[in-house]
């Protein structure tokens, strides 16, 4: 009897309790292409009819989602491909908490409306008391478009034209303002502006000075740029992209700009992002007068620009809450990451791996040049592919797969980084060459 009259119908698979019960969890349509997919492997002769539903099983996926968790060994603490900054344990049970109804713009007590994300926007302020008002939109460029439509449609922007930066997929700064209206008018020279150069430039139609942070690059030499004391003091306001989302200085990143100090010399607005050294959820952070705050706040384009809820426990919890992931690397002891990193080496003996010395960096756009000390685990470049995988990302460099400890997930322990190495490889020698 051919073998392929024997696979097991569709809905006689699905009846398998263990499939029953993963439908309940992942969706009819993901369990039964799974399903199909096992099918059509018996019909080809690579598995036996009667394991369909076993086949059908062990091809399913964790969760829903096609996103896929992955460690981030990189070295690179911000990882824009990897989303950026990891949330911290009280950011993802915050997250979770959320996915049901919440309070979110309802008073318990009143049984009325209230302000909406009025905790995370309370423990903005209470983090950055200089920020007379704080408000969130869903990223940083949104922070900007938003100000530049509610302050200065139909007006100009004066700006550095060192300054007019690329922020990454081919976008441009200088094309998303231009988009809300807004006329720029540049001022100075790539290398040197001075507060002279902005003050030459004012005028009736002036909306307000921005002051970009150059956070994904860096100019060394004959350079010079107007601190924002002195713009404050042109009798306009003063709105400044920080970038990276500091709140209060970071000792490590001496020359990183944070919202705190910038507020205290004198900006009206400071923009910035959420999931970058803030550690948080992608938000776009405003901190400021609260009159320009309000403007905001209350333009139409706010609206369309507002923050979810899981977004907005996320960024609470990652404010209020413990140290995050992004602070834990960023602050991580290289002693302890050079000695991780020869255990780990002399528990792969057999794949020729080496406790080396390696250079972390920020990455996501913020502190560029900025080198942290690190220690790896140097294995050959061959594991890359098999690797990536299993869900581990690591970095070719002089022709070694290096994983960077410094961005490994605190809760990952040496046992378990060892088993995904070697059931990857193992995996990646059996499959057979195409």
């Amino acid at each position: 009897m051919d073998s392929r009259r024997r696979v097991p119908r569709t809905d006689t698979v699905l009846a398998d309790p263990r499939l029953a019960e993963a439908t309940l969890r992942l969706g009819r349509g993901i369990v039964k292409s799974a399903v199909a997919a096992a099918q059509e492997r018996a019909r080809r002769g690579e598995i036996a009819p009667e394991g369909v539903a076993d086949a059908a099983l062990a091809s399913l996926p964790t969760h829903a989602a096609t996103l896929r968790p992955v460690i981030n060994a990189t070295g690179v603490l911000l990882h824009t491909n990897l989303g950026r900054a990891p949330l911290s344990a009280a950011a993802r049970e915050a997250v979770l908490a959320a996915g049901g109804c919440t309070d979110v713009e309802y008073d318990l007590a009143t049984g009325h409306r209230s302000r909406r994300g009025r905790g995370a926007l309370a423990a903005l302020a209470e983090a950055c008391p200089a920020a007379e008002a704080v408000h969130v939109v869903n990223n940083n460029a949104a922070a900007l478009v938003l100000a530049a439509t509610a302050l200065a449609r139909d007006r100009e922007i004066v700006i550095s034209r060192g300054e007019m930066v690329e922020i990454g997929d081919g976008f441009r700064l200088p094309d998303l303002l231009v988009s809300t209206g807004a006329r720029l008018r540049e001022v100075g020279t790539t290398n040197r502006t001075t507060a002279a150069d902005y003050a030459a430039a004012l005028g009736p139609e002036t909306g307000f000075v921005l002051k970009v942070h150059p956070s994904n690059f860096r100019i060394e030499g004959f350079t010079a740029q107007a601190p924002v004391r002195e713009l404050a003091r042109l009798g306009v306001p003063v709105v400044v992209d920080i970038g990276s989302g500091l709140l209060a200085p970071e000792p490590v990143l001496p020359d990183e700009p944070d919202a705190a100090t910038v507020l205290r010399e004198g900006a009206d607005l400071v923009t910035a992002s959420g999931d970058k050294l803030l550690g948080g959820p992608q938000a776009g952070v405003l901190l400021g007068r609260a009159d320009l705050i309000e403007r905001l706040r209350r333009h139409p384009l706010a609206r369309a620009l507002r923050v979810d809820k899981l977004t907005l426990a996320a960024l609470e919890a990652t404010v209020r809450g413990p140290r995050t992931p992004t602070e834990e690397a960023l602050h991580a002891d290289v002693r302890a990451l050079r000695q991780r990193a020869e255990r780990l080496a002399k528990r792969l003996p057999e794949h020729d791996a080496l406790a080396v010395e390696s250079t972390a960096r920020v990455g996501g756009g913020g502190a560029p040049g900025v080198e942290l000390p690190s220690a790896a685990v140097s294995l050959p470049a061959s594991y890359a592919v098999p690797l990536r995988g299993s869900g581990v990302v690591g970095r070719l460099e002089s022709g070694r797969l290096l994983l960077d400890l410094r961005t490994l997930p605190a809760d990952l322990d040496d046992a378990e980084l060892v088993r995904r190495i070697e059931q990857a490889v193992a995996a990646g020698e059996e499959r057979p060459c195409t």
